[in-house]
């Protein structure tokens, strides 16, 4: 069992994910998704001891700026920076400060403001951290794979399902209802960039990216924020919490493995077993014995950047075995009715991908998920188990170059419904219900000692 003591998400709040068009500064997305999730805690930034901020598209201190409309009240902010699993880093940070006593309560935070179209460098002047692996999957192709075409990132997650069908089986189909299965999920989601809702036949008549990939099978690039705030269990009870608090049972943080560089397979190149390894070690750390604990998992939102990615990493999680995530798909285990709803939300391919935001945002969905406020996008049969507690919610976030957050979430024993909680706070059910913040929410959750009227006549919400 991991060492430390429990922790908690107490409060959640998110932006819309939206095109990036410019039409939104990371202060007023950052200072939205703050807000609501100290409005959703019932705190103030007063009670705030330490903030991790995450994005990968900004200048240094770019959480200082975002986080000082609520206050100038000196804790410390630290920013990050993990590629795609930006926004699970900051709440790991977050987590282990609270997790071994440097505070009792955390902030974790993470927005982005993207440019269209494919990813790329703010820095041409110097070679990528990701240059490597670029070379690495090149190599992989000629070596006997095939050659792809298409940008980096679809290219590198395509050469993965492609290697997993000529091992296993499945085809370009399989990554089609994937991509479908996320895109109706995301009808029901008020936050999602696209709610279109793509058949199998649309998604795979769409415009093709690589050989196996359409455009309907990649996450869009996008601008959002996300927040979760994290506390110890004196503090839960302390705040009377405990009708929302949700227990982070287990979360682990793992990098790449000389796989990733020294097997010639594309699915390691992206993170098959650094991703096995970060799960194995959850469970472990949740107390399960090696394989066992993924019967006890309900609801899951995975890293799908492209629907390649959630093929692949169905049995890298260990929701199925090696050679069954296109079974798992033919039989629809993978959403309502099957086994287990995989992205709920619409996932990062209707959702949308604000890098600094997405691991925020899919834990935040989780927490509804297991507070059992997600409406129309709620995941049945959660709560129908013989331990009060429930069922497990998992999240997945990835980033290359590479690093990959897992965390394993539940209600606590001490869960209890009843009394007035964050949808009282904030005046509407935030799990599936998206507004804006206006000045007066701000006021009721700034600092009430450490403010500066000069900052806050530029806020802009």
């Amino acid at each position: 069992m991991a060492k430390g003591r429990r922790t908690f998400l107490i409060g959640g709040g998110c932006t819309a994910f939206i095109k990036p068009r410019a039409t939104r500064t990371t202060e007023d997305m950052g200072l939205e998704a703050a807000t609501k999730a100290l409005l959703d805690a019932g705190i103030t930034y007063d009670t705030i001891e330490t903030a991790v901020v995450g994005y990968c598209y900004g200048d240094s201190t770019c959480g200082q700026r975002a986080l000082y409309n609520l206050g100038l009240t000196g804790i410390p902010i630290t920013n990050v920076n993990n590629n795609c699993s930006t926004g699970s880093t900051a709440l790991y940070t977050a987590n282990n400060a609270v997790k071994f006593g440097q505070a009792e309560v955390a902030l974790a935070l993470g927005f982005e403001r993207m440019k269209p179209g494919s990813l790329g460098t703010n820095w041409p002047d110097r070679p990528s951290p990701t240059a490597l692996l670029n070379q690495k999957m090149e190599e992989v192709e000629i070596a006997g794979l095939g050659l792809n075409h298409g940008p980096g990132a679809p290219r590198m997650f395509a050469d993965g399902a492609q290697e997993y069908f000529q091992k296993y089986g499945g085809n370009m189909e399989h990554l089609a209802r994937i991509a479908s299965k996320n895109h109706k999920h995301s009808i029901n989601n008020p936050y999602s960039q696209f709610r279109e809702g793509w058949s199998v036949e649309q998604v795979m008549k769409a415009p093709k990216i690589t050989n196996e990939l359409t455009k309907f099978m990649c996450s869009p690039t996008s601008d959002g924020a996300a927040c979760c705030i994290v506390a110890s269990e004196d503090f839960v009870h302390a705040h009377g919490l405990e009708n929302q608090a949700i227990e982070i049972v287990a979360q682990s943080l793992t990098t790449d493995n000389p796989l990733a560089y020294e097997s010639n397979s594309a699915m390691e190149v992206v993170g098959y077993t650094m991703s096995k390894n970060c799960a194995d070690q959850v469970f472990r750390d949740a107390g399960f014995k090696e394989g066992e604990g993924r019967d006890q998992v309900g609801v899951v939102e995975l890293h799908d950047c492209f629907s390649a990615n959630e093929l692949i990493m169905y049995p890298a999680l260990g929701l199925c075995g090696p050679d069954e995530a296109h079974k798992m798909v033919e039989r629809g285990d993978n959403t309502y009715g099957g086994k287990y709803v995989i992205n709920p939300s619409g996932g990062l391919e209707a959702k949308g991908h604000p890098l600094g935001a997405t691991g925020l945002g899919m834990h935040f969905y989780i927490m509804m998920q297991l507070r059992n406020w997600a409406g129309p996008m709620q995941a049945p049969g959660l709560f129908e188990t013989k331990e009060k507690q429930g069922k497990y919610g998992l999240v997945h976030n990835v980033g290359l170059g590479g690093a990959v957050v897992v965390s394993l979430l539940r209600r606590p024993e001490f869960f209890k419904d009843g009394g007035k909680d964050g949808r009282d706070r904030l005046g509407y059910n935030h799990a599936h219900e998206c507004r804006r913040i206006t000045m007066s929410d701000v006021e009721k959750v700034r600092s009430q000692k450490e403010t500066s009227p000069y900052l806050l006549q530029y806020a802009k919400l």
